[in-house]
């Protein structure tokens, strides 16, 4: 049914024009903090990754469904993103207004679940086994969610179709064998990556592998808390 993760090609020309289709943009969300020189990353991130799906919608036709993490379909949807000023809001507001429909990506209950699960790994445990079953329940509810946005993209985007799937990079969505994807990385990507890294180097101690898990939970809840 689905492809190996991060099978990913880059279009050379307009040879690609029948059969479903994906552009995949990662998810780059503003910093909750401060810190200018990540803001400006990621203004620039979100400039370059517009350019290059504009460039792509019109080598294959134009974009005809936009799925979106995190976010409810239509106009409700897209009052969201302008409410939180999430970066991929003016590229998806574009491509609606050029007649593409913003999707239902999440099921709901899929995501409530892995929500409550993150909250509870998030909170101060002692005991190993107690963190133990709840990361178990977390991964699971991880992989029902990620399952459950694979399974809305394959029943919505219909023979020739490109869609447009705005997911953060390190999601774990596996995709129909029978899409191709083609990965927008701009070069601000990489400059945004390098620059995390650093400060993530020089801010972070070496943790063990409970304090990992518990940061991951923490960081999907910090992403998640404005739905």
């Amino acid at each position: 049914m689905s492809e190996t993760l991060g099978k990913m090609e880059k279009p050379e020309a307009a040879s690609f024009k029948l059969g479903r289709k994906l552009i995949f943009v990662p998810l780059i969300f503003l910093p909750p903090n401060n810190d200018s020189g990540l803001s400006s990353l990621v203004e620039q991130y979100w400039i370059e990754a517009t350019e290059q799906v504009h460039k792509l919608a019109n080598t294959l036709d134009g974009v005809r469904k936009v799925y979106h993490e995190l976010v409810p379909a239509g106009t409700d949807g897209l009052a969201a993103m302008a409410k939180i000023q999430i970066g991929s809001h003016g590229l998806v507001e574009t491509m609606v207004k050029s007649g593409a429909s913003l999707e239902d990506t999440e099921d709901q209950e899929a995501l409530t679940e892995f929500l409550d699960w993150g909250h509870c790994l998030s909170l101060r445990l002692e005991s190993p086994k107690v963190f133990s079953e709840i990361y178990n329940n977390y991964t699971q509810a991880q992989k029902k969610r990620n399952e459950a946005i694979g399974q809305r993209i394959d029943e919505s985007l219909k023979n020739d179709e490109l869609g447009l799937v705005l997911l953060r990079e390190e999601h774990r969505v596996q995709f129909p064998h029978d899409i191709q994807v083609f990965y927008v990385a701009p070069p601000a990507l990489d400059a945004l990556t390098r620059y995390l890294r650093n400060q993530l180097e020089k801010a972070t101690p070496e943790t063990d592998n409970q304090t990992d898990s518990t940061q991951d939970a923490q960081d999907d809840q910090g992403d998640l808390g404005w739905l």
